[in-house]
């Protein structure tokens, strides 16, 4: 994929970032830049007022809370594209480019034969977005899928290719999340990323929701289509459309404990929900742990809890992001007080 011929940096000027983000709270940007390809960056980077201030790259807006106006330039990601790349024995590798929509590039991958993403089904935001947070739901991750990624570096506008290792995923969590030495939080924008789609398809069902499904329909061994369905249903039966309610999905990552930790836990509150990992610690479901807390469906200011998930942190309505950080720190507060566990929120806070 090669650049387009040179033009002319686009900027805009005092941008409303209301629309931008799925929480639909206010903030306006200094400056706002669409990029559409890695020639943009330099260009940006080459521009001698916009190159050397600080830079926030914005996709879908659907891991943001903005609590103020942002001074940054902000990198607004319209990178498009799908394609095959690479058909091997073992698996199909497709790319994306980063502004493309997630869910409708899965559903893409589906409609041309491939499956392999459909327990990513309908996760807000953007292709780009899915490796800085290493989304996942219902049983994987993109970390179970990923072949590399290309980004430009915002300090030099080089192209690099990054695969996994590089990329130090955790749960909920990658290189692009860490600032400091080795970390490439606020240094890089990523434009391509790459999946490995394994063959043969197998589907991943150990999940509860799923396995639910399958009891409630009678299909043993669904395909993948029948599996993208289950979990389009079982996602917007638990959460709000941000087109309705200003949301930014799961608000708080579910916390990881030892087996000793969870033990103790379930001693003091049996009906706790928690999954056992490979390596004997446990993760624990922090929408029930909050819910234990007495915050399903409460509000602070025009900030509120879901009244169906209690993972979720939704505007009631002309809520502030001062206001919606300080509802999260109350059940932060709730829930270390009742469990002595201290629940990590999943967005950027600005």
């Amino acid at each position: 994929m090669h650049d387009p011929a040179p033009r002319d940096l686009d900027v805009e000027r005092n941008v409303s970032l209301r629309e931008f983000n799925t929480f639909g709270l206010p903030a306006v940007a200094s400056a706002l830049v669409r990029i559409t390809c890695d020639a943009d960056v330099r260009r940006l980077l080459a521009d001698p007022e916009l190159g050397r201030r600080p830079k926030l790259v914005l996709g879908g807006g659907s891991n943001l809370v903005l609590t103020r106006d942002v001074p940054h330039v902000v990198l607004k990601v319209e990178v498009r594209g799908r394609r095959v790349v690479e058909v091997r024995d073992d698996a199909v590798v497709v790319e994306a480019g980063a502004g493309e929509n997630w869910h409708e590039f899965v559903a893409w991958t589906l409609d041309e034969g491939l499956p392999g993403l459909e327990n990513l089904a309908l996760i807000p935001g953007t292709v780009g977005a899915a490796p800085v947070q290493n989304i996942g739901a219902y049983g994987l991750e993109l970390a179970d899928r990923f072949e590399s990624l290309d980004a430009v570096d915002l300090v030099t506008g080089r192209s690099v290719t990054l695969d996994a290792a590089a990329c130090r995923f955790g749960y909920r969590d990658s290189v692009f999340k860490h600032e400091g030495f080795g970390g490439l939080a606020g240094k890089s924008l990523i434009t391509r990323v790459r999946l490995r789609l394994p063959r043969p398809w197998r589907p991943v069902l150990g999940y509860l929701d799923l396995e639910r499904k399958m009891q409630e329909t009678g299909v043993s061994s669904p395909d993948a289509r029948t599996i993208f369905d289950w979990v389009c249903a079982i996602r917007r039966a638990k959460l709000p459309d941000p087109a309705q309610l200003g949301n930014a999905g799961s608000f708080f990552k579910n916390p990881v404990v030892t087996a000793e930790q969870c033990r103790d836990i379930i001693g003091r509150d049996p009906h706790v929900v928690h999954y056992v990992l490979p390596d004997g610690r446990c993760k624990l479901a922090a929408g029930w742990l909050i819910d234990a807390c007495g915050w399903k469906g409460k509000s602070i200011g025009r900030a509120g809890v879901y009244d169906k998930q209690a993972l979720v942190l939704v505007n009631r309505g002309g809520a502030s992001g001062a206001e919606v950080v300080t509802l999260a720190r109350a059940i932060q507060e709730s829930v270390y007080g009742r469990f002595g566990i201290r629940l990590e929120p999943e967005p950027v806070v600005v």
